[in-house]
C-alpha cells in the first residue's frame, strides 16, 4: 500500500481491510457500503461529568457535540448496522448520568437499526438504560470487531482503544492529527468523542500490530482525509 490512496469527493480515503472495502471518514468514522455498516470507536460519552464528580471541572458540551456528529454521519450513510467499538462511555456510570434530552437523542440514532456496543477497558457493563445488543467482539463477513487490538489476531481486525494519531513535518511546518492505521491486514480507529486525546502510531504500544513496510495513517483533516505512508511519520 503506498501513499497513493484514492480519497472521494466527500473526502473520504478508501480503504480495503482483508478484502473488504472501506471508507475512512474525515469525522472519524469507518464505513463498510457493501455491508451497510459504520462503526465508530471510543465515544467517551460524558467525560465531562465524568471528571466534574471528580472536582475537575471540563467544558460540559462534549455528549453533545459527539452526537451531533455521529448523527451528521449516520443522517449521510444510513447504515443499517452500527458498530460501537468501546469506551462508548467514559465510565461504568456514564449511561445512567447521561442527561435525558442527550439520551433521547442517542436513541432516536439508534432507532431502526442493529446496534452493537462492544465492551471497552472504560465501560466493560453494556449500558442498561440504552437498547441495542452488547458484546465483547463481534464477526462480520471477515472482519472481527473488538475494542483491544490483540498482537496476532491475523487478518480483519478492526479495533480502537489506542486513539492512534500521526505527526508529520514538512517544509519545517509540523502537523499532527488524530488517523486511522492500516497496513491493509488490520486497522486501528481514531477516538471520535470531543474530549479525546492521540497516541502516536510510532510509540511502542503498537508495536507488532503492523508491518511497517504497509502502515498508512489516515490522517483527519477538516474537510478530507490526508493518507500518509508509514515511512513519512515523525515520532512525537
Amino acid at each position: 500500500m503506498s501513499a497513493v490512496a484514492i480519497v472521494t469527493e466527500r473526502g473520504s480515503a478508501v480503504v480495503e481491510i482483508a478484502g473488504e472495502r472501506a471508507l475512512c471518514d474525515h469525522r472519524g468514522a469507518l464505513v463498510f457500503p457493501e455491508l451497510g455498516l459504520l462503526a465508530v470507536s471510543d465515544l467517551h460519552l460524558e467525560k465531562g461529568s465524568s471528571f466534574a464528580r471528580r472536582g475537575s471541572f471540563l467544558p460540559p458540551y462534549d455528549t453533545a457535540v459527539t452526537l451531533a456528529k455521529l448523527g451528521m454521519l449516520l443522517a449521510e450513510y444510513q447504515p443499517g448496522i452500527v458498530v460501537s467499538l468501546g469506551d462508548s462511555f467514559h465510565d461504568g456510570g456514564g449511561a445512567d448520568r447521561m442527561p435525558a434530552v442527550f439520551r433521547d437523542t442517542l436513541v432516536n440514532l439508534m432507532a431502526g437499526r442493529d446496534w452493537y456496543w462492544i465492551s471497552g477497558n472504560h465501560d466493560p457493563e453494556p449500558p442498561r438504560v440504552l437498547p441495542g445488543r452488547s458484546a465483547t467482539e463481534l464477526a462480520v463477513s471477515g472482519l472481527v470487531f473488538r475494542h483491544e487490538p490483540l498482537l496476532g489476531a491475523g487478518r480483519g481486525e478492526i479495533a480502537g482503544h489506542l486513539h492512534p494519531g500521526a505527526r508529520i513535518v514538512r517544509r519545517g511546518r509540523s502537523v499532527r492529527r488524530a488517523c486511522f492505521a492500516s497496513d491493509g491486514e488490520r486497522l486501528v480507529m481514531p477516538a471520535f468523542g470531543s474530549l479525546t486525546g492521540t497516541l502516536n502510531v510510532l510509540d511502542r504500544a503498537y508495536a507488532g500490530l503492523f508491518r511497517r513496510d504497509r502502515l498508512m495513517a489516515y490522517m483527519l483533516g477538516a474537510k478530507r482525509i490526508y493518507p500518509i505512508a508509514g515511512h513519512m511519520l515523525v515520532p512525537v
